[in-house]
């Protein structure tokens, strides 16, 4: 098989971030040291102002504020510290510029992290099997493919291509970019792959809408002797409930259980399952995981409201929802999506209102191109077409194909001929190969007896070629 060789990585300089406010004990610490006339640190054991106990050596001191920053602002301060003092050049084994990266992607700003791992490069430390992981990690997260390849080809001159953690890692990248051909490269290159890379295949295909592969992959896997783990079925519940096969459900449902006995179930697991027997159709089956789970997060709850609101139990969802903030949970910005699409299939108005509002001025979620997806069908289906209207306008991004396709469905439904051909031409704009405007605008015509404009629509169709595409549907005798 040909091996498989990404392009060599570009390096860029890397921006000292700018000093901020931080805490107390932050601070006290970067008094206490400074940098020496000879431009090396010059770190002494000195007493705190609030405690008897002396700072510790720098080398292990740093990462611990690293590994226990709370937040941005002090992760920016201790890192322009460590710039100014050089610290990198006393310490410049790869162990100390993996605690940056590492910090800057748990707290998810992924861009400064990788900006850290190109300073690293240019500094001439080589990154390690722990180095790799954390950057991909950082990578899928930025959606930089591009950078992600750079990274492939210099764990390929390290010899870290074939690690279990690096190998996943890259997995897992290229199939999150859609680029499922070089994902599978890279995991048939390695015939003494782990358990890692076929999660991380079975994850990829999943998330890609290759739902039939992940599964194929998934029993692949089985026959190779290899036991799932949490991960593994994570992946592979998600791929059973896009294709919402029942009978797989319930067969996987049983591996869920069999990993729990060999090691410690997480709570991802589990939430997996309620969203597959939702997705399945079998809200009872999913309400039955749900109860039986010791703890609940966030995820938890989303997925049986998502759950509810997709199969139009409005009352059930609104209620869960309820439940949820009655148990302390915060709900994010998958919550309110799963609330206000509920709302939409109950046809509930003021409802939808009050949560949009309760979103963005109790929890102070900005609402997404989803959430004004919903708010805009809400409307729309209502025939409040001018709220709608004034919805789109005043969104903050511009609406996708999507959000303009809601308000279209209002104006066919209602019979509005001037709305709806103000909406086809924002539609023809973002598709203009898209035969499906020009059908429902002419339905919309022909609503109100314009036989005219039905046929100057039609003859627009046909000069351009286009047919409607008949629907159809994916069936299974699963249920």
């Amino acid at each position: 098989m040909t091996s498989f060789h990404p392009p060599r990585l570009r390096l860029s300089v890397v921006k000292i971030p700018k000093p901020q406010i931080v805490s107390r004990h932050v601070c006290n610490f970067l008094a206490a040291t400074t940098l020496s006339s000879d431009a090396q640190l010059d770190f002494h054991p000195t007493t705190h102002p609030s405690s008897s106990d002396p700072i510790q050596d720098p080398a292990q001191a740093i990462p611990s504020l690293l590994s226990n920053c709370p937040n941005l602002l002090e992760l920016n301060q201790i890192h322009a510290h460590i710039m100014r003092t050089r610290f990198l050049e006393s310490y410049p084994a790869s162990f100390q510029w993996n605690n940056i990266i590492r910090s800057y992607t748990r707290l998810e700003d992924y861009r400064h992290a990788l900006r850290v791992y190109t300073a690293m490069s240019g500094a001439g430390v080589s990154p390690d099997s722990y180095t790799i992981p954390i950057v991909l990690k950082a990578v899928c997260q930025a959606f930089a493919v591009g950078f992600g390849r750079q990274v492939h080809s210099v764990a390929i001159r390290h010899g870290l291509e074939s690690n279990e953690y690096c190998e996943s890692g890259f997995i897992s990248m290229y199939s999150k970019g859609g680029e499922f051909e070089n994902a599978r490269k890279v995991f048939d290159q390695n015939p003494q792959r782990k358990l890692g890379s076929w999660s991380a295949i079975i994850g990829g295909l999943s998330q890609g809408g290759r739902a039939k592969e992940a599964v194929a992959m998934f029993m692949e896997m089985k026959k190779c002797g290899f036991e799932p783990d949490d991960v593994t079925m994570v992946g592979v519940t998600s791929a059973c409930g896009s294709l919402g096969q029942l009978n797989l459900a319930l067969q996987l449902h049983k591996c869920v259980y069999q990993v729990k006995r060999s090691e410690k179930s997480h709570i991802l697991t589990l939430n997996s399952l309620v969203d597959m027997y939702g997705k399945c159709g079998r809200m009872d089956l999913a309400y039955r995981a749900f109860s039986r789970m010791d703890e609940r997060n966030v995820s938890s709850w989303t997925s049986m409201i998502v759950g509810y609101a997709m199969h139009g139990q409005m009352n059930a969802a609104l209620k869960c929802f309820k439940n949820m903030r009655e148990a302390g949970i915060r709900p994010n910005h998958v919550t309110f999506i799963g609330v206000l699409s509920a709302c939409v299939h109950g046809g509930a108005v003021q409802e939808g209102k009050h949560y949009f509002d309760m979103m963005t001025t109790t929890y102070r979620i900005v609402p997404g191109m989803q959430h004004f997806g919903c708010m805009v069908d809400l409307l729309g289906r209502a025939g409040l077409l001018e709220e709608a209207r004034e919805m789109v306008e005043r969104m903050p991004m511009k609406p996708n194909i999507i959000v303009w396709g809601c308000l279209m469905g209002g104006c066919e439904k209602h019979g509005n001929v001037k709305m709806g051909e103000w909406v086809a031409e924002h539609m023809i704009e973002l598709e203009p190969w898209n035969d499906g405007v020009f059908v429902v605008l002419s339905n919309i015509y022909a609503s109100r007896g314009l036989w005219r404009e039905v046929e100057r629509v039609r003859g627009i169709m046909k000069e351009r070629k286009l047919d409607k595409v008949p629907a159809y549907s994916f069936t299974t005798n699963a249920h």
